[in-house]
């Protein structure tokens, strides 16, 4: 019998241990010392909600399904069909490959073939490694395609730092911009300055009752561009750090799931939600060019 997200890779070194699945190169399990760093999934069940899935080529959700790009309109499968938008990209629940594999790191690759609504092959490597500083995870594609493509990547873990709900949970995500969105379909309408708003996270207050599911942009980095949030509570703290690619942070506090107020997803996005459509942080991929995101978690 095979577990329903398929071969399973798990890794380790420097205190952490990592599992990660053939489906959709997703990260089920990250521990440090034994303590649970991510709310995953047991190995014989599915991902709900996203849960450690990468979120390519674009992450978020896309009005309709529909957008132009290069003068022609796509139109891509509505894989939320509640809210009628195209959601999370196409790689979520693909079988991924293993190119390289060690005790310490495994990288897997999936060739994203044309298709309609997306008419660009893209050739996809994803490295999961651990260490002394934690995980690192590198999301690289390299366009296959005679043409420029639009791409945007992200991923989705659920962090958790003890028993919830997460009420009590210290949140500092150095964000200056919230993406503001219609609660129905969770598009975007705007944006807002979090200063002087329940939404300013910067110095890094208690979560309480605020309900959160936005994205964050303008984020405050070090000196080698990195962005980085941390969230406190009764088991300890953990942290997630983004590169310079990754413009944008989703947080999620899960309310409209069966683990509602327990868990925090933290959601690294190089492009807001529609993208496709505002082409805000959308990165145009030429014919043979790579990009790479990288961005990983550690305990604090």
């Amino acid at each position: 019998m095979r577990a329903p997200t398929g071969d399973q890779f798990v890794i380790s070194s420097g205190g952490y241990t990592a599992t990660i699945t053939e489906s959709g190169a997703t990260l089920r399990a990250l521990s440090h010392e034994g303590r649970e760093l991510v709310a995953g999934f047991a190995e014989d069940a599915m991902p709900s909600g996203g849960t450690g899935q990468l979120l390519v080529p674009w992450p978020n959700r896309i009005r309709d399904g529909r957008y132009t790009f290069a003068g022609a309109t796509q139109q891509l499968p509505l894989s939320e069909p509640a809210r009628h938008n195209a959601s999370h990209g196409l790689v979520r629940w693909a079988a991924w490959t293993p190119v390289a594999v060690s005790d310490e790191s495994v990288t897997l690759g999936y060739r994203l073939m044309a298709q309609s609504g997306y008419p660009w092959t893209l050739d996809l490597r994803t490295t999961y490694a651990v260490g002394p500083d934690g995980l690192t995870v590198t999301q690289a594609a390299t366009n296959l395609a005679a043409t420029a493509a639009p791409y945007a990547s992200g991923a989705h873990p659920y962090l958790t730092v003890g028993p919830g709900p997460v009420d009590d949970w210290i949140l500092a995500l150095p964000a200056a911009t919230r993406l503001l969105s219609d609660p129905d379909r969770k598009l975007p309408t705007g944006h807002e300055s979090v200063t002087d708003t329940d939404y300013d996270f910067r110095e890094g207050p208690a979560i309480g009752p605020l309900v959160l599911d936005h994205a964050f942009g303008d984020l405050e980095r070090d000196a080698d561009g990195v962005a980085t949030v941390t969230l406190r509570g009764p088991g300890g703290g953990v942290a997630l750090w983004v590169d310079w690619r990754h413009r944008w942070l989703m947080a999620y506090t899960a309310d409209d799931r069966p683990n509602a107020r327990q868990v925090l997803a933290v959601e690294p996005m190089t492009a807001p939600p529609d993208a496709f459509n505002s082409g805000e942080d959308l990165i145009t991929l030429g014919p043979d060019e790579t990009v790479e995101a990288r961005w990983g978690i550690r305990v604090l």
